[in-house]
């Protein structure tokens, strides 16, 4: 970054590797004792030597010299799992294309047969790659089923740290979610805002405020899985209750942001704000809200 009152004079400015204000914003201890370093890193195991390694061998020399305040360039990292998917392997051995081989039932029973061009192929399972010929295309999701549907598939797969294995066929039920969010906002038949002004009940409230308790928690500990199961669970609740108040609908709105931000901004302007969701705060739970008292009665 360069410093200066006249860039035409080089005599009056001075140059430095970083602005010391944004390195310590970005990368400074968070408080004493602390290493420092991005709040996040997000990457697969194979990377360890070649992001990792090297990133961390430059940060080393950068804080000796003293142009960084973190001793470490990463203050946390989280190895996320492979997609898996189906590939398939002629009689020679070679892989090929996913996207081409036809299945059809065996003649003499329940098991399945695939074909590549009219020839048998065997099945095989492993990590979603160009080797291996099996990728899905993002594009060809963003087309058929939108980003936002490909996000809350994909986060909702399993654990974030554990391989998970893909399924077309099963993103429809990601983009049927998002539907029904959808319908608690918008008539789909007049396109009308349909959200009211009415005061929820008290067990939708309720039912609000442990999902909002419930996604935050997940929201820290990465559990995107489980946070969108939760948004399902709330969303299935409001369209039961026949009921779609603006206390409940635009809170679980706010949520569902992260995952389908697509969505989210469009919904945010039909409840009639002007300004992006991504600068509001998380909805926060009332803590006398999160208490279940049972009683159990002795008859």
């Amino acid at each position: 970054l360069v410093h200066g009152h006249d860039q035409h004079d080089p005599a009056r400015y001075q140059q430095k590797n970083t602005d010391p204000a944004n390195e310590a914003y970005w990368l400074g201890p968070r408080e004493p004792g602390d290493t420092g370093g991005v709040d996040l890193y997000i990457g697969g195991v194979e990377h360890l030597v070649l992001h990792l390694l090297y990133a961390r061998f430059w940060h080393k020399v950068l804080y000796d010299l003293g142009h960084v305040s973190s001793e470490e360039p990463f203050h946390k990292l989280f190895n996320q799992g492979y997609i898996q998917a189906y590939a398939y392997t002629d009689d020679r051995g070679s892989y090929v294309p996913a996207e081409q081989v036809v299945e059809k039932p065996q003649d003499d029973g329940p098991e399945m047969a695939y074909f590549y061009e009219g020839r048998p192929v065997r099945r095989e399972h492993g990590k979603m790659g160009k080797s291996l010929k099996n990728v899905v295309t993002p594009d060809d999701m963003y087309g058929a089923f939108g980003a936002d549907t490909f996000r809350v598939y994909e986060m909702s797969m399993g654990p974030l740290d554990m391989s998970r294995p893909w399924e077309t066929r099963a993103v429809v039920g990601a983009q049927r979610f998002l539907q029904r969010v959808w319908r608690l906002v918008v008539d789909e038949d007049s396109g009308d805002v349909v959200v009211t002004d009415d005061e929820p009940d008290h067990d939708l409230v309720a039912a609000l405020h442990r999902t909002i308790d419930g996604v935050h928690a997940d929201m820290e500990a990465m559990r995107f899985n489980t946070a969108i199961a939760k948004l399902i669970e709330l969303t299935n609740q409001v369209t039961k209750s026949g009921r779609h108040p603006r206390g409940v609908v635009q809170p679980l709105v706010l949520m569902l942001a992260p995952f389908a931000p697509h969505l989210a901004e469009e919904l945010w302007a039909l409840l009639g704000h002007d300004g992006t969701l991504a600068r509001e705060p998380f909805p926060q739970a009332d803590p006398a809200l999160l208490v279940q008292v049972t009683v159990t009665c002795v008859g």
